[in-house]
């Protein structure tokens, strides 16, 4: 029988041969099955039953586990949080990553059309990257995990909310206008690239004025500001942004001031909602805030405001929204 192309390159990765049953993992760590299984699954994995599935890798990544809760330096609970957390945004990592450089092969001629399927010297195209990758990309990921953990110690440290989950906060989406629409006009690769557009465009602005990017949606994106000057000064950028790109529609933009909820590297609470329903109100090329966020922005330099109609919004009942009418270029920065 012809060797599994696709296991060559899962030794590539893994650093060696699954030679351990989940029970050899257990007897080895002295991690209880229950905790053991637990984690898996919060990584995001299935069951492997009674297969050989695990190289030394996973050996050494459920000993360190153990480790950790032997020496108290994390409980159980913690660290199912943390392999959850790990698993989400690290799936998402790797198959953004996967298309990157797939997309660079296939750009060099190392890959051919997907349709036609991969031979054997596409397979070791692609195991011959790997190879050549695993290691740089494995130390990129650190050095990037390690100043993002900096950037957030550093926000919440100042606000002292490092263990807090509550806080008050500014937050706002960032809608294309159309995008609906648009999805039914054009092909899956131009699809693609105006969403690609728009999410890179929308998160170099949210990254140069201090804000944080919570996540994106395709057609959206979701914001999170110290303050109201620093969301403000996003949304104005975010509009002038998307102007000078002329593959992507107008945005649309809400913004709301008030309690938040963190939890597992999201944003939830009523005045998530808030924002969220001001976007869908705004028109193309507008700002939309909540009355919270106008009495901060009002004492902006070259912000005015214009008063909507108050509205009623399910489940949050009377609204006084106003308009973000004009930014100066000049102020807000950050």
């Amino acid at each position: 029988m012809a060797p599994d192309p696709t296991s060559a390159l899962d030794r590539i990765i893994l650093g060696g041969e699954p030679i351990y049953t989940r029970a050899d993992l257990l007897e080895r760590s002295r991690v209880p099955d229950q905790l053991a299984r637990t984690l898996w699954r919060a990584l995001g994995f299935p069951d492997t039953g009674g297969a050989r599935a695990f190289t030394d890798m996973d050996l050494r990544a459920l000993q360190t586990v153990g480790r950790l809760i032997d020496e108290q330096l994390l409980d159980e609970e913690t660290v199912v949080v943390i392999a959850r957390s790990l698993g989400q945004s690290t799936a998402r990592l790797a198959d953004w990553q996967t298309e990157a450089v797939g997309r660079l092969l296939a750009d060099h001629g190392e890959l051919p059309d997907i349709d036609d399927g991969l031979d054997p010297e596409s397979m070791d195209a692609i195991a011959a990257r790997a190879g050549e990758l695993i290691g740089p990309l494995g130390q990129l990921l650190d050095y990037a995990w390690r100043r993002q953990l900096v950037a957030v110690l550093d926000r919440r440290l100042a606000r002292a909310e490092v263990a807090a989950e509550e806080a008050v906060a500014t937050v706002g989406f960032a809608d294309l206008v159309g995008f609906t629409r648009l999805s039914r006009q054009l092909v899956d690769a131009d699809l693609a690239a105006l969403v690609e557009s728009f999410e890179a465009a929308s998160a170099d602005v949210v990254a140069a004025t201090g804000a944080q990017l919570v996540k994106t949606v395709g057609d959206e994106i979701f914001f999170v500001a110290q303050s109201a000057e620093i969301a403000v000064d996003t949304a104005r950028q975010l509009h002038d942004v998307h102007r000078l790109l002329p593959e992507v529609p107008q945005v649309r933009i809400g913004l709301a001031t008030g309690h938040v909820l963190r939890r597992m590297g999201d944003v939830f609470g009523a005045t998530v909602n808030l924002a969220s329903r001001l976007t869908a109100f705004a028109r193309p090329g507008m700002t939309l805030v909540d009355a919270a966020t106008a009495a901060e922005a009002q004492e902006l330099p070259g912000v005015r405001l214009r008063q909507q109609a108050p509205r009623r919004v399910r489940g949050v009942g009377i609204v006084r929204a106003f308009e973000l009418v004009e930014v100066s270029s000049e102020h807000g920065r950050r």
